[in-house]
């Protein structure tokens, strides 16, 4: 198979113009069960899809349920390991979908989960080496989440322990990192300055303001980061659609938060 379809499929979750992505992840239900915002999958692909996100993120088994149901089309990235709160250790995540399965289903990209610093960190890289291997051999694209969580880990955002996730993603072979935002655009910079891949942000817990949401994705962009994979932050929202617009005036066009909040009238 020729590297063209890498490219092809990579166009489907990396806007062409602004080089930038919005992802929408929507695996939450493995972990945590059904929660406020994923009750109707196929009702928030739709409005996150009107509001010109780039891709949603989900597990293999709820893409019938949950994807290009009601014909608005958006690039689909299928989740690859998983874990749920009630294992002994959450942070152990297991293969869960082979990339060859996720192909079959429509898959734009695949996606993995890495706690660097881990307990079973050295299980998880084995994992890593394998899908990449299979994501070579059909030239698609892999997404790896890779998040500095274990025992030895005090602060998820610091950017000795970010800057170690995400060139270990790159050294590993992955595509696209999705990681921690460190706090500060100068030692983010220096984090995606040192990688040739696409570094994008993801959102964590909900945050307390919108306002606080698009400053952290615009000193992202500023950054030299390219773009968002956005959970809680978006399905959980008032107006998902009007949430995801906004980002995207950001990620795709750079303009400012204040100009954002100013025409988006935010509650």
């Amino acid at each position: 198979m020729s590297e063209i379809g890498k490219a092809i499929r990579i166009e489907r979750i990396i806007d062409r113009k602004s080089r930038r992505a919005i992802i929408i992840p929507m695996d939450h239900g493995l972990t945590l069960g059904t929660i406020n915002g994923l009750e109707d999958m196929a009702e928030m692909v739709d409005k996150v899809a009107l509001g010109g996100a780039n891709a949603v993120l989900e597990h293999s088994g709820m893409v019938g349920a949950g994807h290009r149901q009601h014909g608005k089309d958006i690039g689909l990235i299928i989740h690859l390991s998983g874990a749920t709160k009630l294992a002994v250790d959450p942070n152990k995540k297991v293969i869960v979908c082979s990339p060859e399965r996720a192909l079959k289903l429509g898959a734009d990209a695949v996606s993995i989960h890495i706690n660097i610093g881990a307990d079973d960190e050295p299980e998880m890289f084995q994992d890593f080496q394998r899908v990449v291997e299979s994501c070579r051999e059909w030239n698609i694209p892999l997404l790896a989440m890779m998040y500095p969580r274990g025992r030895k880990i005090e602060d998820e955002n610091d950017p000795e322990v970010v800057n170690i996730a995400v060139r270990a993603g790159a050294e590993l072979g992955a595509d696209i990192v999705k990681t921690n935002y460190t706090g500060d655009i100068a030692s983010f910079k220096y984090i995606v300055e040192g990688v040739d891949i696409p570094v994008i942000i993801a959102g964590g817990p909900k945050m307390d303001t919108t306002e606080d949401l698009l400053q952290m994705v615009y000193d992202s962009i500023q950054a030299g980061g390219s773009g968002v994979a956005f959970g809680r932050n978006v399905f959980q929202a008032k107006d998902p659609t009007k949430l995801v617009r906004a980002i995207a005036e950001i990620v795709h066009k750079e303009r400012s938060v204040e100009d954002i909040i100013k025409e988006y009238d935010f509650d």
